[in-house]
């Protein structure tokens, strides 16, 4: 029996193509159990809970943003984690966590219970199944097509996304949220399996190296090799480093500035006479849009430099926050929220990509985690803090400024970065 236990552990398929691919496509798969749970998701069917448990949409984004801060706090510790024992373990214990934990979250009936289950879920569902072991594994079988994986593990969440707001708004205009939530975590449960049987650390572990050279390494899960070209960076040294922190701050401000308007694009249209199925088929149709043009722009990344890249990107954002200002929501609305979503779909990854060609692989689990708490601290901020300034001035234009502000301000903390040979 052990031996089969055994047998079964280190079993993976042999494909006739780079394991890696393998690896992201079981990586798609926990990003859509993760997604359920997901701010993006969570903003598309706000107005539905908010309907049936007679709250308002300031309870929900509060839900939201102590959700996301609690992911962020996990971090540094998931990060040393999935560098030091790899991500199975982690990633079948967060299935289990997210699918019994959305089962529970269908039968609460009061604030107290709604908030401590999302934000258990939320906390574990994102480093380990959304962003952080994702992107790391990524990170640790490409190199010279790192930032296009990683463009793919960004596209997984999209995608899951885009399909989880069309299951939960489906599901819960045919009977109710709570029956979404119910479905989708009976649905995560079985999925759990082949995510634990295909994902891998390295490539060493299924007698690969990175970008599909073979070698001898014997697959086991423990072995832990490291190339001596590699610098493995302790912790003192990433914070040490003065592109660390420009990256950092650049990301805090992007994610912030998106979160807060990604997170209001549904109410933003409904309250200007757009239908519901209407406003979440624009916030879905955004979604893929820029899901799709995620990989497009991690290719470009690897083909020139992520610096170049991740300003040019960031300044096409400019652009449609900027006309969601001070335009008419009646006229164009529908059309610039597609826009705006499609353009800004590379914004949570990004600050990963520049963390990637400044990092060597070794390490990127550690140096994620660090970034973690800010990341997540951006993301929670966003809807809370959006949701407060349309309260405030009874209006969505300040949003939409305030973002393109930081629109402006990412750019030049980028431009800054020194991306050198640390590696």
């Amino acid at each position: 029996m052990k031996a089969l236990l055994v047998n079964l552990y280190r079993w993976h398929p042999n494909p006739p193509f780079f394991y890696g691919w393998v690896v992201l496509a079981a990586a798609a798969m926990g990003a859509f159990i993760a997604t359920s749970v997901a701010q993006t998701v969570f903003g598309g069917i706000q107005d539905l809970i908010v309907q049936d448990m007679n709250w308002d949409r300031k309870t929900i984004a509060l839900a939201a943003t102590l959700g996301t801060w609690g992911s962020g706090l996990t971090m540094p510790f998931i990060g040393k984690l999935v560098d030091r024992f790899g991500p199975r373990w982690l990633m079948l214990f967060a299935c289990f966590v997210v699918g019994l934990g959305s089962i529970y979250l269908a039968g609460t009936s009061t604030v107290w219970q709604f908030f401590l289950t999302y934000i258990l879920i939320r906390a574990i569902a994102g480093p380990n199944l959304q962003n952080l072991i994702p992107r790391t594994v990524a990170v640790n079988f490409f190199i010279k097509r790192r930032n296009l994986a990683m463009g793919i593990t960004a596209l997984n969440r999209i995608a899951g996304e885009s399909v989880n707001i069309q299951i939960i708004t489906a599901l819960s205009t045919t009977f109710s949220w709570r029956t979404a939530y119910r479905f989708l975590g009976y649905a995560s449960l079985p999925l759990s399996i082949p995510i634990f049987l295909l994902i891998r650390h390295r490539p060493e572990n299924v007698n690969q190296f990175p970008d599909s050279k073979f070698n001898n390494k014997i697959d086991d899960d423990n072995s832990n090799p490291v190339s001596n070209t590699e610098k493995t960076w302790s912790v003192r040294e990433i914070l040490s480093l003065r592109s660390f922190w420009l990256i950092l701050t650049g990301e805090f401000v992007a994610v912030t500035s998106t979160s807060m308007v990604i997170f209001q694009t549904v109410p933003y249209l409904v309250d200007n006479g757009t239908s519901y199925a209407t406003a979440a088929t624009a916030l879905t149709l955004g979604n893929i849009l820029g899901g799709v043009s995620v990989p497009l722009w991690g290719w470009l990344t690897d083909r020139f430099t992520t610096k170049k890249i991740a300003s040019i990107i960031m300044l096409a954002a400019i652009l449609p926050t900027t006309l969601l200002a001070i335009t008419n929501p009646q006229d164009f609305g529908f059309t610039l929220v597609v826009t705006w979503t499609t353009a800004t779909g590379v914004v949570f990854v990004l600050g990963s990509m520049m963390l990637g060609t400044v990092f060597s692989r070794q390490s990127f689990g550690t140096v994620t985690g660090l970034t973690g708490p800010s990341r997540t601290a951006a993301m929670g901020l966003g809807p809370t803090l959006g949701a407060f300034i349309i309260g405030w001035f009874n209006s969505y234009q300040p949003i939409f400024l305030i973002a393109t502000a930081g629109y402006v301000l990412v750019v030049a903390l980028y431009y800054c970065v020194k991306i050198e040979t640390y590696r």
